[in-house]
């Protein structure tokens, strides 16, 4: 649905967030940085914290963000 008053802006589309977010992310990609940021995840799971990672992990996926 197209929002009258701005026709650039689609339902809850924000254009402008959403190039950000998209030139934030091949900038993360481009920094060779990846598998030493998902090691770094792996180890937080196997750490104290990882039971609480993980219930926080399952509860979102869950769409249960509180927001």
């Amino acid at each position: 649905m197209t929002d009258p008053k701005n026709p650039n802006i689609q339902g809850e589309g924000d254009y402008e967030a959403a190039r950000k977010f998209d030139k934030d992310e091949r900038a993360f990609v481009e920094s060779g940085k990846v598998k030493e940021n998902a090691r770094k995840a792996a180890d937080a799971l196997d750490s104290p914290e990882g039971k609480d990672l993980e219930a926080a992990r399952v509860s979102t996926g869950e769409g249960k963000t509180g927001a």
